[in-house]
């Protein structure tokens, strides 16, 4: 079979959605290799910043890894920004959903709203309210978006800092894109883990 026989879905039997399931199963492993192009695409993004917004991105991960986070934090915030091309007016809540099945709630939550978070640092200018973010003060990951975005995001925007290169990621979005999807042992519902480690930070230095 190279086709489905079916057009329209509710015709299709067990032997087509079993061809189909193995179609998808083989595309899907190529997420993470899709992404990383995407990333690229970012230099051709949003502009009239310092940095190029794979730079940003770029930045914002070097940040995180040389303060020794773990690889779902490197990984969110690597590609916390992937949204600008194509969904420019929600592009948290788009990073959020390619990662989510893959990573920590608390990581895919960080990401869909620190769009708000980031509003502290500018707001004001722009006529919308600064501390929009208080809406989550209930949250059990308000203090991990407001760090995020305090250490790794708003702060990642300096020409003259030198970033890791997306080839040194490449490896990272890998690992984390070959986990099964919305595996609960990895989704950790609740779970927090520090942005931060100064031991690990040492030993990548």
């Amino acid at each position: 079979m190279e086709q489905v026989r079916f057009t329209q879905m509710k015709d299709g039997d067990r032997e087509d959605y079993a061809f189909l399931t193995q179609h998808e199963t083989e595309f899907a492993a190529g997420t993470a290799d899709r992404l990383l192009e995407a990333m690229v695409m970012l230099d051709k993004s949003l502009s009239g910043y310092q940095v190029t917004r794979l730079g940003h991105s770029l930045q914002a991960a070097t940040r995180a890894w040389r303060a020794g986070a773990d690889i779902d934090w490197v990984v969110a915030a690597l590609l916390h920004d992937i949204g600008d091309m194509y969904a420019p007016y929600n592009h948290d809540e788009y990073a959020a959903s390619i990662i989510r099945p893959f990573v920590r709630e608390q990581c895919a939550w960080v990401v869909e709203k620190h769009g708000d978070f980031q509003l502290l640092y500018y707001g004001s200018h722009v006529g919308v309210d600064p501390n929009k973010r208080d809406a989550y003060r209930d949250n059990v990951y308000f203090e991990d978006c407001a760090e995020f975005c305090q250490e790794w995001d708003q702060s990642s925007f300096d020409p003259s800092y030198s970033s890791e290169r997306l080839v040194f990621f490449a490896p990272m979005v890998r690992e984390v894109f070959s986990r099964k999807a919305h595996d609960p042992a990895v989704i950790n519902r609740g779970i927090r883990m520090p942005l931060q480690d100064a031991a690990v930070a040492i030993l990548r230095r």
